[in-house]
């Protein structure tokens, strides 16, 4: 079983920054893919950007030039680094982790509990 926590949502005012963190533990030999994904009320989560065991990355259209996912393979960490944000960033914001526990076994996702991200003047 893998578990993800969470940290860094909160506040901010429109154009604020934060950074949130997702650390991975438990039962992981290798990490494929690692990102953010997010759900606004009363729409559907999205994906907001992912972060490949290459080092290649993926974000969202809507976050293309304020947002930057990185990682820390070494630590099975990933952040998100969330700039010049805006009222319509506003959204529970969830850590997705594909992860197997062997070397044979199959890669499958794994959740964190999410974290509140309101950006409000």
């Amino acid at each position: 079983q893998v578990q993800l926590m969470e940290s860094g949502g909160g506040l901010v005012q429109p154009g604020g920054s934060l950074r949130l963190s997702c650390a991975a533990s438990g039962s992981i030999f290798s990490i494929d893919t690692m990102g953010w994904y997010r759900q606004a009320p009363g729409k559907q989560r999205v994906l907001v950007a992912t972060i490949f065991s290459s080092g290649s990355t993926n974000y969202a259209d809507s976050v293309k030039g304020r947002f930057t996912i990185s990682g820390d393979s070494a630590k099975n960490t990933v952040f998100l680094q969330m700039n010049s944000l805006k009222p319509e960033d506003t959204a529970v914001y969830y850590c997705n982790v594909y992860s197997r526990p062997t070397a044979w076994a199959p890669w499958a996702p794994s959740w964190g509990q999410g974290t509140q991200v309101t950006v409000s003047s």
